[in-house]
């Protein structure tokens, strides 16, 4: 893997970080309301949410890789997966419902594995993520020679990368906590339904 690859990687993780959706709230407003270790906890999860999406994807599309390997002309199937999945995510308005206001309440004491479970869980109940996932796997694997080694590497990359970005976002969150309150996200919340 050369260091254009590893570049690409890197991007790849912090523009995952800042997709706008419910994961991103979700950790800003943890990180706010219970604090860095909770978010991080949550985050840990989402983590490792992505890393079940991105081993189904890449075991799950091993003999589609192949072909492509020995036909480039399929390269374009990730490709189309990848603007299928786009568009999906720029129409779907599922979770853009009305709610009440909700009520604010600071726990005393967290418990972290319940935060990293309603993390993994959240990101994993999205099937959208399993097919960014397959798409970003069909267009990068038969860049790397479909060698296991450099594919491991690229997505480890992408996924510390993502880390570190949601790190800075939870201590950034933690620094402005008097301007981002709950009521604040949740406005910014409701003005997503314009979006």
């Amino acid at each position: 893997m050369d260091i254009y690859d590893i570049k690409n990687a890197v991007f790849f993780g912090f523009f995952l970080s800042f997709m706008i959706g419910p994961v991103f709230f979700m950790l800003i407003q943890t990180s706010i309301l219970k604090g860095a270790r909770a978010a991080i906890a949550f985050d840990i999860g989402v983590l490792l949410g992505d890393v079940s999406f991105i081993l189904i994807a890449y075991y799950g599309s091993k003999s589609l890789l192949e072909k492509i390997k020995d036909d480039p002309r399929l390269f374009f199937i990730g490709g189309f997966i990848l603007i299928i999945y786009g568009v999906i995510t720029y129409l779907d308005k599922s979770d853009k419902k009305e709610v009440d206001e909700p009520e604010i309440k600071i726990p005393i004491q967290n418990n972290y594995l319940k935060l990293l479970l309603k993390g993994f869980f959240l990101n994993f109940i999205n099937i959208g993520v399993l097919a960014f996932w397959l798409g970003l796997i069909v267009v990068i694997g038969p860049t790397l020679d479909m060698n296991p080694t450099h594919i491991f590497w690229y997505f480890f990359t992408i996924i510390i990368s993502y880390f570190l970005t949601d790190l800075g976002k939870i201590f950034l969150a933690k620094q402005l906590k008097s301007k981002l309150t709950p009521a604040v996200i949740y406005k910014i919340k409701r003005g997503m339904v314009f979006c």
